[in-house]
């Protein structure tokens, strides 16, 4: 199981992959085009170009895990739009909101650190 812990780095793909791509080609996208080593523990999320699926992969430290989820009505409504770069870290509760195809900057939540009085 993958936790979605405050401190799990998640990195967003802006551009849609093909989605026949298995564990060995998206570790390859990782590596060549985002500059970032897949073995770190980042979590990678992926969509198809119709937007109706997601596709997570992971490194455990002990193999490498790769999930889909197809959405079974509509398609995502929100996905951060290409800015400078060619991935997007997004806060791992911000990914919890995203996966069950809310609107991620909407969602109000409390900051993951905070002094607890």
């Amino acid at each position: 199981m993958i936790q979605l812990v405050p401190q799990l780095k998640v990195l967003v793909a802006l551009e849609p992959v093909d989605f026949r791509k298995g564990i060995d080609s998206l570790a390859c996208v990782c590596r060549e085009q985002f500059h970032v080593d897949p073995f770190l523990g980042t979590l990678f999320v992926f969509r198809n170009r119709a937007g109706t699926a997601l596709k997570f992969l992971i490194y455990d430290g002990g193999g490498f895990w790769l999930c889909q989820k197809r959405f079974s009505k509509g398609k995502l409504q929100w996905w951060p739009r290409r800015g400078q770069g060619v991935v997007e870290e997004l806060p791992a509760e911000q990914l919890a909101v995203l996966i069950y195809n809310g609107l991620p900057l909407s969602a109000r939540m409390a900051e993951p650190w905070r002094r607890v009085s």
